[in-house]
């Protein structure tokens, strides 16, 4: 027998087929109830879409340990050998829209959601070791330069580069934007990290400074610049099928964590400043550590309940875990919960993805009360104001957890310029890489830097490339000139 079709007060709906009207001519009459309630409900479901990394797509899968984390961190995700944790990722584009190609040009957001037994931990990174700011303040700035011009209504190249022009701190990264890494294949075949430097502290109180390497297992594969248009014009999706499709064929990728730590004390004489995200730590001087293995096993039944709704907060740690005097990350602990609870709502932790899941506590283990769709009892009778005298809610004042608050260490460190500027390690990575990468690279940034007319813009900015490596900004120069002869 058929499942029976209901409004959404559960009634049963008699004809889903031909609206009320007054006679057989006459016009729709406004006591369809039905009618109203579908029409009213299309009006409004879409819901805002992410000011950045608009364009995503998810999975299901889980982390299992390999290497005893203890030794660094009390977090029980990384302790233990074989200790495994659910999880969801979301992979994204920065700059574009929700319907934006996926294989364009672009950062990938990499963002992962552990569902442990002490609460969710969100890690919220991006495919790239480092990113294009290390002051939040110029955030705005540098999205509203990426995203459409308020006078032509699309990206321009012209505001790109004059961003960069202006922010040297910026050339580390576009080396890497403008890269072969900047085009992935698949979202399978491209790395994930961190980027921040986060906290870790073990057992006995002694802390690390922390970064996150997702090394992909699948190995590196990148697109062309020709085959990134082609892809694009034929599917703006390629890259969430390719993952939607290798799930479903039971081809379950997988990512090996490694984590580079840094004593406290160190970064206080680190020869870069250890909390700039435009800068990276040498191998050398803190190698990688293996910890387990992500894998993605499972699609989502529903994108949007499950990718969509899904909101990842950096503010978000488990005990034994938090954050460091890294100046874009502190304001990504305001911004990120903020965002959510506009796009989402201020109740957007009791949706089912984004709520603790194999942990003793729940959302009834709080003062959270009321709000716009308040899911459940609302905590019932239970009194809404701390300390009470009937047995609610109390702190646990673990003195470890305390000391992982941003307040508790960011005092510790002036955040401070070292020696190296913002060119060194962009030249280093240039230098790198083999010469047809270096070719593909110059070609480009060449290519996009030699549409803008502005000849300052353009100035500006080869000063930088040649500021990291000589021949760099030479080679970009000589090939604008030839595009342009």
């Amino acid at each position: 027998m058929a499942k029976q079709l209901t409004t959404e007060s559960g009634a049963p709906v008699v004809d889903n087929q031909n609206s009320q009207t007054a006679g057989q001519f006459g016009p729709i009459v406004a006591q369809d109830q039905y009618l109203l309630e579908k029409l009213a409900r299309f009006n409004r479901e879409r819901i805002p879409e992410r000011v950045v990394h608009a364009r995503g797509s998810g999975a299901h899968g889980e982390f299992v340990v390999s290497n005893d984390m203890s030794e660094y961190t009390r977090a029980k995700l990384f302790n233990g050998v074989g200790t495994t944790t659910e999880l969801l990722i979301r992979f994204s584009t920065v700059a574009g829209s929700r319907g934006a190609p996926d294989s364009a040009r672009d950062p990938r957001g990499f963002a992962i959601k552990f569902y442990t037994g002490e609460g969710n931990y969100d890690l919220v990174g991006n495919n790239t070791p480092v990113f294009f700011l290390n002051d939040p303040i110029k955030f705005p700035d540098f999205i509203h330069s990426q995203k459409y011009d308020p006078y032509s209504n699309k990206q321009e190249a012209e505001n790109v580069w004059d961003f960069f022009s202006h922010s040297p701190a910026s050339t580390h990264q576009f080396t890497l934007l403008f890269g072969d890494r900047g085009l992935p294949a698949s979202l399978r075949h491209m790395n994930g990290y961190g980027s921040h430097t986060f906290q870790w502290v073990n057992a006995a109180g002694e802390r690390h400074w922390v970064k996150y390497h997702f090394k992909t297992n699948q190995g590196i594969e990148c697109n062309t610049i020709e085959r990134a248009v082609d892809v694009a014009g034929i599917s703006p999706e390629a890259l969430h099928t390719d993952l939607l499709e290798a799930i479903e064929r039971g081809e379950f990728p997988s990512w090996t964590l490694k984590v580079q730590l840094m004593p406290e004390a160190e970064a206080a004489t680190y020869r870069v400043d250890p909390f700039d995200l435009t800068k990276v730590w040498n191998h050398a001087d803190y190698p990688l550590i293996e910890v387990g293995t992500m894998t993605l096993n499972r699609n989502p039944d529903n994108y949007f309940a499950e990718v969509e709704q899904a909101a990842f907060d950096p503010g978000h740690f488990v005990p034994g875990i938090g954050p460091s005097p890294d100046k874009m990350l502190q304001a990504r602990l305001f911004s990120y919960g903020d965002a959510h609870r506009y796009r989402l709502g201020v109740n957007h932790t009791l949706l089912p993805v984004n709520s603790p899941k194999g942990c003793p506590f729940d959302h009834g283990q709080n003062y959270g009360r009321d709000g716009s769709m308040r899911i459940g009892d609302n905590g019932g009778r239970q009194k809404n104001y701390e300390p009470n005298s009937f047995d609610g809610p109390v702190q646990s004042n673990d003195e470890l957890y305390k000391g992982l608050e941003a307040s508790g260490v960011t005092g510790h460190y002036e955040v401070v310029r070292r020696e190296v500027d913002d060119f060194t390690q962009a030249g280093d990575l240039y230098r790198l890489m083999p010469a047809d990468a270096q070719q593909r690279l110059v070609q480009a940034i060449a290519g996009s830097l030699g549409t803008v007319d502005h000849e300052e813009i353009r100035a500006r900015s080869i000063s930088y490339f040649r500021r990291a490596d000589q021949s760099y900004g030479d080679r970009i120069e000589a090939l604008i000139k030839e595009m342009q002869a």
